[in-house]
């Protein structure tokens, strides 16, 4: 392998710089408390309770969840090796099928989407304090809302002071949110059964809450409508990780072997999923059964706790929100930023531009409706990323064979610059696995200014992320096939 010349190189610095063996401290157990401790989170929950809400039973939710976490290990495990073989960032990797000035626009769709979630994140944890406040004061926190926020003062105050308290793990680097994701997954796993515990004392057994019919079997509420609610939920089950799925490299180069990146991703990922979703689904089913009605909000949940159980709750789930923030919507994005200029823009840089952006986002307004949360934010973004995905898999795999040249990844007149460092074959592939899913988003979004979209296309944005990943690699396979780039690469390797 050839030296990277660093010394005025556009492309390089040392966050993006491929990880030494030194570097490479992650065993699988490391990866398996990083997922435990990523899919231990409130969005996750949120997700899976919600399922029970669109009239889902308990084992119909499960069952979705679990299909939907197995399908998205696949892309994960698959670009992740390219990360633990060469040592590489998701930015970096793209390079090889975008150009080394193409990759910016993947990099830059997905630092975008992990500033959504980082804002979401933020949220949760700022409802946190907000809830506890009340708590603590021993009345509601609340105020006029905020013109153009649709939030109060004390709100808005609470989120921010949240989004501050992140700050300290932007600063100390990847290797601090490491540790602090090993030492508080088995916590969150004990707070789960605690959880699950109250669930069953306050409804009486779990009986009446595995009794909790679905609503899609004959008579019910939405008789029929199975499959018109399965297939947008296992899309927006897959589109929740559909970005981890990309930037796993991030993760997985500082793995010691790739024996540790497969096996700590396949016992930390589907397992923990499916297990957080029968707690979501039994506890939500419950709640049912409890208050008349289902309540998938776990801050809303933990509020109607009493005595010292709120507190408890809250701070848990306050910690819970820090670790999963930081590992899932930081890591990646700082690192794409930084690849947009990797002379000015540092990983730390990085991770500020992410924190700064996700104020922006007003994610509060995402969240208002699980229509909203599900249709147009998850299935929406997954739209976008399952295409990157799919160039991605098919390039590694298919067009390089596992055989990258690290150098030329840094380079701008290299083997992967292309045509003035874009790869044409990619982007085209990319906008047209994006195109059939455009109606169906605008549809979702603004149903009042899009009315007239046939069935076909609302259906087939229903399959979002599956349509992207299947026309995309296809495309790129077809146009790559002609191109001696490719050819030449994979020689030279």
């Amino acid at each position: 392998m050839n030296e990277v010349s660093t010394s005025n190189n556009p492309l390089w610095n040392s966050d993006l710089a491929a990880t030494t063996p030194l570097q490479r401290t992650w065993r699988w157990y490391h990866f398996a408390a990083l997922w435990v401790g990523m899919v231990m989170c409130i969005p996750a929950y949120t997700l899976s309770a919600s399922l029970i809400e669109s009239g889902m039973s308990w084992d119909q939710a499960v069952l979705t969840v679990f299909l939907a976490n197995a399908i998205v290990l696949l892309p994960m495990l698959l670009i992740g090796h390219a990360g633990t073989k060469y040592g590489i960032p998701y930015a970096v990797l793209v390079r090889s099928s975008f150009g080394t000035t193409g990759a910016r626009l993947p990099a830059l769709l997905r630092a975008i989407v992990a500033c959504g979630w980082y804002g979401i994140q933020t949220w949760f944890g700022g409802l946190m304090i907000y809830t506890l406040g009340g708590v603590l004061l021993g009345h509601p926190l609340g105020g006029d809302k905020i013109a153009g926020l649709g939030i109060n003062g004390a709100q808005l105050t609470c989120f921010l002071a949240f989004w501050a308290v992140q700050f300290w793990y932007i600063w100390h680097g990847i290797e601090s949110i490491r540790k602090l994701e090993t030492y508080t997954a088995p916590i969150k796993i004990v707070i789960c059964f605690v959880l699950l515990g109250w669930v069953y004392n306050k409804a009486g057994g779990f009986g009446p809450i595995l009794d909790q019919p679905s609503q899609f079997v004959a008579g019910g509420k939405k008789a029929g409508q199975f499959w018109q609610t399965f297939w947008p939920s296992l899309t927006a089950m897959v589109g929740f990780w559909a970005t981890l799925a990309l930037n796993i490299p991030d993760f997985t180069r500082f793995a010691k072997t790739q024996r540790d990146q497969v096996a700590g991703q396949s016992i930390g990922l589907p397992v923990p999923m499916g297990l957080l979703a029968t707690l979501a689904v039994v506890v939500t089913s419950g709640t049912i059964v409890i208050y008349g009605k289902a309540i998938w909000d776990p801050v809303d949940l933990a509020s109607r706790m009493s005595g010292v159980a709120v507190l408890i709750a809250l701070i848990v789930l306050m910690i819970d929100t820090v670790s999963v923030n930081l590992a899932a919507n930081l890591v990646g994005p700082a690192y794409d930023f930084s690849s947009l200029s990797p002379k000015n823009i540092s990983y730390k840089a990085g991770g500020c531009i992410t924190a700064l952006i996700a104020i922006a986002m007003m994610p509060w307004k995402i969240l208002e409706s699980t229509q909203g949360y599900i249709f147009t934010w998850l299935i929406g973004y997954s739209a976008l990323l399952g295409p990157i995905a799919g160039i991605m898999i098919v390039d590694y795999f298919l067009i390089r064979k596992t055989r990258l040249e690290v150098a030329e990844l840094y380079r701008s007149d290299g083997m992967y610059s292309y045509g003035k460092g874009w790869n044409m074959a990619a982007v085209v592939a990319f906008v047209v696995g994006v195109l059939p899913n455009i109606p169906g988003f605008l549809n979702a979004a603004f149903p009042a200014s899009f009315p007239d979209i046939s069935d076909w296309l609302k259906t087939t944005y229903t399959y979002a992320w599956f349509v992207g990943i299947a026309i995309s690699a296809l495309m790129y396979g077809v146009l790559m096939s002609f191109q001696k780039q490719a050819v030449r690469a994979v020689a030279v390797s």
